[in-house]
């Protein structure tokens, strides 16, 4: 199975959820996320949906200095990300629970 369409549709999702725990700068967002298992995810797809999110007033941002070099930017979750982070996470579930029961039974129990 490629999991890379897979991906690039859960990619908003898995920010958020990253960002819902603790803010994060664009790198550290990358790098939790290959930690929880998403080794191939691309840095320039996570800085993408940082920027798309951030756009779209799910997060917020602020700068942050560095002592390793220049600053960092960091994104955190406004209320509208947590309502989204929320809404998301119900939908993944159902799906998630709908493609088990087909997986099982060959098809749907409804």
């Amino acid at each position: 199975m490629d999991t890379t369409q897979l991906l690039k549709g859960l990619l908003d999702l898995a920010v958020l959820a990253v960002l819902d725990r603790e803010d994060g700068y664009g790198y550290d967002v990358v790098r939790r996320l290959r930690k929880a298992g998403l080794e191939q995810v691309a840095e320039a797809s996570v800085y993408g949906t940082l920027r798309r999110l951030y756009q779209a007033g799910a997060l917020t941002s602020y700068v942050v200095p560095s002592e390793e070099g220049p600053y960092r930017k960091y994104y955190g979750m406004t209320a509208q990300g947590r309502q989204s982070v929320k809404a998301q996470k119900r939908e993944w579930q159902h799906l998630t629970e709908t493609i088990d029961t087909i997986l099982v039974n060959g098809e749907g129990t409804k």
